[in-house]
C-alpha cells in the first residue's frame, strides 16, 4: 500500500496526502479525518525513509567495529549484541561499519552521508583520528574506550589500570614474587590500543610497587598464540610462577600450553586476568577475573540517546571497576 493508493481512496491528491502525513503545509481538519480514516482502514505504515524525511532523522545508529578481516573476539562481539539489543528497545536499527585499512571508506561515508543520527565507536587507541574526524563533523558519539584527551568526549570504558594492577596486587599477597604479563598483540600494543597500553601501565606499576620480578608478553587474540607464549613462558622465564592476562581470544590456547607442560593451575602456577564470565568459567580451574560486564554497549547507546537528545549538555563518562571475583585459579605460591 502506498500514497498513490490511499489518496485515490481519499479522493484527494498525492500531494495532499504527503502534507497530511509530514504536517508541512496545512489540511482541513475534514481532509485530513478522511485521509486517516483510509489510513486506518488500509493498517498503512509510513516506511522508514518517510518516516525518516518526516521526523528529519534516520532512528539509526551506526556501530563501527574493527576491519572485517579481524576476527572478533567473544568480548567485543558481546559489546555489539548488547548494542544492537539496547538500540532496538529504543526503536533504532543499527548500521555495522568497519573502519581500519581498506575499509575507512565505509566509516567516511557513515560519518559525511549523515545516513545514522549517532555513532558507537568500539577499540579506541590512545590517539584516534576517528575521534577527532567525529568531533569535526558535530555528529553525536560514544566511544567504549577512550583516548589520551579524554575530556570534552562521551565514553564508557572499564579500568585496565587499576584492574590489572589488583590482580598483581593479589598475587603478591598469595606470595608470588615473578609475575608475567599476556598482553594483546603486538600490533595493537605499538599501535596505542587502549586496553593493552593501560594494563601495560598497571601491570608494571603495580609490580615494581610490591618489589616482584616481572615479564610482560605480547600474544595474537588466538589459541596458537596463547599456547606459543606459554611455552615462551616456560622457556626464558621459568621462574615464574602467576600469569595475569587481558587476552580472552588466547585463554584456550593457554589452557592448552598449560596442560602439555603439566603445569597444575593453582599449584605450580597461578593466573588471573580481566575477561567475560563466561569465558572465566570455562578456564579449567575456573579463572579469578575481574569480570567484563557484558552490558558495556547499552551502557554507550544510552549515553548516545542522552547525548542525541540534549546536544549541548557537558560530557559524560562511565569508567567501571568492576570486582575480581576470586575463582579457583590462583593459589599461594609453590616452594622453590
Amino acid at each position: 500500500m502506498n500514497i498513490g493508493e490511499i489518496a485515490r481512496r481519499a479522493g484527494v491528491s498525492r500531494s495532499t496526502v504527503s502534507y497530511a502525513l509530514s504536517g508541512k503545509r496545512t489540511v482541513s481538519p475534514e481532509t485530513r479525518r478522511r485521509i486517516q480514516a483510509v489510513i486506518e482502514e488500509l493498517d498503512y505504515r509510513p516506511n522508514a525513509a518517510a518516516r525518516a524525511l518526516k521526523e528529519g532523522r534516520t532512528r539509526t545508529l551506526g556501530l563501527v567495529i574493527p576491519p572485517a578481516s579481524l576476527r572478533l573476539t567473544d568480548m567485543q562481539l558481546h559489546f555489539v549484541a548488547s548494542v544492537v539489543e539496547a538500540a532496538a528497545r529504543a526503536d533504532f536499527d543499527v548500521l555495522l561499519s568497519p573502519s581500519g585499512g581498506d575499509h575507512d571508506r565505509s566509516f567516511e561515508r557513515v560519518v559525511s552521508g549523515r545516513r545514522v543520527d549517532g555513532v558507537v565507536l568500539m577499540e579506541i587507541r590512545l590517539e584516534d583520528e576517528r575521534v577527532s574526524r567525529l568531533e569535526r563533523t558535530g555528529l553525536p558519539f560514544v566511544t567504549i574506550g577512550h583516548t589520551a584527551h579524554p575530556d570534552g568526549t562521551w565514553w564508557v570504558d572499564l579500568d585496565f589500570t587499576t584492574l590489572v594492577a589488583r590482580c598483581v596486587h593479589h598475587l603478591a599477597d598469595l606470595g608470588h614474587r615473578y609475575v608475567a604479563l599476556i598482553n594483546r598483540s603486538a600490533e595493537l600494543v605499538a599501535g596505542g590500543y587502549g586496553p593493552a597500553q593501560r594494563a601495560l601501565t598497571g601491570f608494571t606499576e603495580a609490580a615494581v610497587e610490591r618489589g616482584l620480578a616481572w615479564v610482560d608478553l605480547c600474544c595474537g587474540d588466538d589459541p596458537a598464540s596463547g599456547e606459543s607464549c606459554v611455552e615462551q613462558l616456560r622457556e626464558h622465564h621459568p621462574a615464574a610462577t602467576a600469569i595475569v592476562t587481558i587476552n580472552e581470544a588466547a585463554l584456550p590456547g593457554i589452557q592448552r600450553g598449560l596442560d602439555r607442560a603439566r603445569l597444575r593451575v593453582p599449584r605450580d602456577l597461578s593466573i588471573a586476568g580481566v575477561v567475560a564470565p563466561h569465558r572465566a568459567e570455562d578456564f579449567r580451574p575456573p579463572l579469578t577475573a575481574a569480570d567484563v560486564p557484558t552490558e558495556m554497549g547499552a551502557y554507550a547507546v544510552s549515553l548516545l540517546l542522552e547525548r542525541m537528545a540534549a546536544p549541548t549538555s557537558p560530557s559524560r563518562h562511565l569508567l567501571l571497576t568492576p570486582p575480581i571475583s576470586l575463582r579457583s585459579s590462583t593459589g599461594p605460591a609453590p616452594a622453590r
